[in-house]
């Protein structure tokens, strides 16, 4: 098992048990289909280049303010990321955008090809350089153009091109 996503697993698995132990005796089971993050950046249209432009990904919702995009919904498949700005939190809950503001996000994306992603992120800023792990991923980390942190991790052997 992916030792990423193992906490969130343990947490699902426990959660009949920790609201049984509040007293819920009666717990329905929860079917989850999607998990879409939520990245809060200053401006979204520096961050269409790198998700549409070079990753293939497409808008599939926008929110316009005036001239700029206060929120976007980007899609490939059945992947999703979602940017929205820190201007329009700020019109919707002051304190929250302010909590909001304390680091970046880091993103796990896991892909097909890595070397095809590679090459389409050239000249994007390299966090964590190309790696073999020891649960069989390779992986590299960059920097979106917001600074959040986004991993791409291909599983098994390379296609062959």
């Amino acid at each position: 098992m992916r030792p990423q996503i193992f906490l969130p697993i343990l947490m699902l698995l426990l959660l009949p048990t920790i609201v049984s132990a509040q007293g819920d005796e009666h717990v329905k089971p929860i079917a989850v289909k999607r998990v879409t993050a939520v990245l809060l950046v200053d401006e979204i249209e520096p961050c269409l280049n790198f998700w549409v432009d070079r990753l293939g990904f497409t808008k599939a919702g926008e929110v316009p303010d005036g001239n700029k995009l206060v929120f976007v919904m980007l899609q490939k498949g059945s992947t999703e990321v979602m940017y929205q700005t820190y201007a329009s939190v700020q019109k919707d809950d002051s304190q929250a955008a302010k909590d909001m503001r304390k680091g970046p996000t880091f993103l796990y994306v896991e892909v097909d090809d890595l070397d095809a992603v590679i090459a389409a992120l050239k000249g994007v800023p390299v966090v964590m350089p190309v790696r073999t792990t020891f649960y069989g991923a390779r992986e590299i980390g960059v920097k979106d153009p917001a600074g959040h942190v986004v991993t791409f991790a291909q599983y098994g052997p390379a296609p062959q091109h």
